[in-house]
């Protein structure tokens, strides 16, 4: 089975995110107007790209964000787009709605380092750590369930036998050296099972890489530097994630990197 995982790091910029304001989840902005222009960028940027699902954060700057990106696709206007609590953005308690010098403050007080402190009423990084994995198996369920059903089936992904080429049309490929799919069979497309565009947080993406390459050894490019896989993805930045599991082996997922908060869009 091969997943092919967009995932939007970032949504669009709010106006909090430009005054350096935590959000979390207690502080439900919608876009800016650079926001949505963002949107609309990664939006033209991934419409050549044939997704089978669509899964997004249920708060508003995450779900205008993947409304925006599936309004420009050429393939999937009208594709639903599924809420998930597990994407949410990390849990700040105390500290969402005040500056981020605040929580730097706390955490200083504390004699911690801010990316690791855990306000009052906020989630750990064990506790997010525990959303993403959780989502994270469940997208392996979902791509191995469509892999035993029959291409006729409901919610049986489109796999073709080699035909349908745009949906390997990723717009990264002059950026990256391993953005090509291949295969045993050449390079066909029939190994496709799911296509999937994840919208997120800047927080929980950073969460989610950490765990794909510390507790799953995913690949990475060859160019990638210490300080690019710590740092959070600019507003829709674009990361693509390749994951094959081997007859449907949930335990031991092979993860590769194509490429990590791709921002060229912008």
């Amino acid at each position: 089975v091969l997943i092919f995982l967009f995932i939007i790091s970032f949504s669009g910029e709010t106006r909090y995110n430009k005054d350096k304001i935590l959000q979390g989840q207690g502080v439900d902005e919608p876009l800016s107007a650079t926001g949505f222009r963002q949107a609309d960028a990664a939006g033209l940027f991934l419409s050549n790209v044939k997704f089978t699902h669509v899964f997004s954060s249920d708060l508003l700057r995450a779900k205008q964000t993947a409304a925006a990106i599936l309004g420009k696709n050429k393939f999937c206007k009208d594709l639903e787009i599924k809420y998930d609590a597990r994407l949410r953005e990390r849990k700040y308690g105390v500290a969402e709605g005040r500056p981020l010098a605040d929580l730097k403050a706390m955490a200083k007080k504390a004699g911690e380092q801010c990316p690791s402190f855990t306000p009052s009423g906020g989630e750990t990084l064990d506790e997010v750590r525990e959303r993403v994995r959780d989502f994270f198996e469940f997208l392996c369920q979902l791509a191995v369930g469509l892999e035993h059903k029959g291409p006729d089936m409901p919610g049986a992904s489109s796999r073709s036998s080699g035909t349908s080429a745009e949906q390997f049309v990723f717009p990264w490929t002059n950026h990256c050296s391993r953005a090509e799919p291949s295969s045993e069979s050449g390079g066909s497309s029939k190994t496709l099972d799911a296509n999937i565009l994840v919208v997120s947080h800047g927080a929980y993406m950073r969460n989610w890489i950490g765990y794909l390459v510390s507790d799953l050894n995913c690949a990475l490019p060859a160019n990638l530097t210490k300080s690019q896989l710590s740092s959070v993805s600019p507003n829709t930045g674009v990361s693509h994630f390749v994951v094959k599991l081997e007859n449907g082996n949930l335990s031991k997922p092979e993860i590769t990197c194509v490429c990590l908060n791709q921002d060229s869009h912008l």
